[in-house]
């Protein structure tokens, strides 16, 4: 039996993360960490409960992405050595061992690579997703649906905390709109790639005929704001109303007006929340929703004004950015980066890390002159 020879592979492995090596600055992590860690061990850390949880969480975002680098490095050293053993043993099946984890390793690298590319001033923030159905009836609620259990197994087969804060169901199938949270470190860099546009085509199961229907939806993507950065919202600017909350079907959730809806009167911003338990976390829920929204809106607007001073006419690239055909043949494509699949079922299951890192790759590359 041939000896199998991975060193040129494990060679650009090697190189790759040293690469992102330098980006990330594994001792630059350790610093903040240990840092985190200082404020975390005070004893009065929760007297204040949302700079706690602020500090908690960078600590826990930092430990993970500490821990995927160092991981993959020693995954690359465990190769080496397994190589070599499974060379001395000549046994067929170790060599088929190594060989899938070359390939688990290859992937996990390359999304590390990637990730260097997000170096966006809110990339590294966890993300406020909402969805919105457009142009379709039944079947666009029914799709924005579809797109929030997408996501939702998106993030939990990357392990992300999510926390869904508000939905209006529609009085058919499926949903008028939802926001939820992600809370991952890059959550905003790796789903701000999503943002746009999304076309479904299906033979529609809503439509007696059975005839073929196109339906859209709206994806939106904020960062998650943080205390520094002070967006101040005069109470003269927004409309606080509250309402009972309710699920499917108008079945009450709970018995009390404890759900709130903010409306941002300059921007014209509405932002509902209905999760949480008490009047008061609601209205604290929405308000750093809102918060999120106009800081993004903000960045849009400062984006705009650098684009017209640069004399950039292209027009923006979160419109119709993706097409899901279910029929007459089964394809999702990405319209911007041409990225396709021939598996729909796959995509609504959450498989999105091909599309993000190749949305990642073409952004980047778009912003690069």
């Amino acid at each position: 039996m041939a000896d199998l020879d991975i060193s040129a592979e494990i060679r650009s492995l090697r190189n790759t993360m040293a690469s992102v090596s330098t980006v990330v600055d594994p001792a630059k992590l350790r610093t903040q960490i240990a840092e985190l860690e200082q404020q975390a061990s005070a004893p009065n850390l929760w007297d204040d409960t949302e700079k706690a949880q602020l500090v908690t969480s960078a600590l826990s975002h930092k430990q993970a992405q500490l821990k995927r680098v160092t991981d993959a490095i020693g995954r690359i050293d465990d190769l080496e050595v397994l190589t070599e053993m499974a060379n001395a043993e000549q046994d067929s099946s170790a060599q088929a061992e190594v060989k899938k984890e070359l390939a688990d390793i290859t992937r996990v690298v390359s999304d590390l690579e990637v990730q260097t590319l997000l170096n966006g001033e809110y990339d590294e923030r966890s993300a406020v997703v909402t969805i919105r159905a457009g142009a379709g009836g039944d079947d666009a609620t029914d799709f924005a649906e579809m797109l929030m259990r997408m996501y939702l197994r998106y993030a939990e087969k990357h392990r992300y905390k999510t926390s869904v804060m508000d939905i209006s169901y529609a009085e058919g199938a499926g949903i008028k709109s939802a926001t939820f949270e992600v809370d991952a470190p890059f959550a905003f860099g790796n789903l701000s790639v999503e943002a746009g546009t999304h076309r479904l085509v299906r033979m529609s199961p809503f439509n007696s005929a059975g005839k073929r229907q196109t339906s859209f939806a709206a994806v939106e993507v904020v960062p998650v704001i943080e205390q520094t950065d002070a967006i101040e919202i005069a109470d003269n600017d927004i409309r606080v109303d509250v309402f009972r909350s309710s699920g499917p079907g108008g079945q009450s959730v709970n018995t009390t007006d404890s759900a709130v809806r903010i409306t941002h009167l300059p921007t014209g911003i509405v932002v509902s929340c209905q999760n949480e338990k008490s009047q008061p976390q609601n209205k604290a829920s929405a308000l750093r929703v809102l918060q999120s929204r106009l800081l993004e809106l903000r960045r849009r607007e400062e984006e705009a004004q650098k684009k017209q001073l640069a004399g950039d006419a292209t027009a923006s690239w979160g419109d119709q950015m993706r097409s899901y055909v279910l029929a007459p043949y089964q394809m999702v494509k990405d319209l911007r980066t041409e990225f396709e699949v021939n598996n729909p079922d796959a995509v609504f299951d959450g498989d999105l890390d091909g599309f993000i890192t190749a949305g990642i790759r073409w952004r980047k590359g778009g912003t690069e002159n």
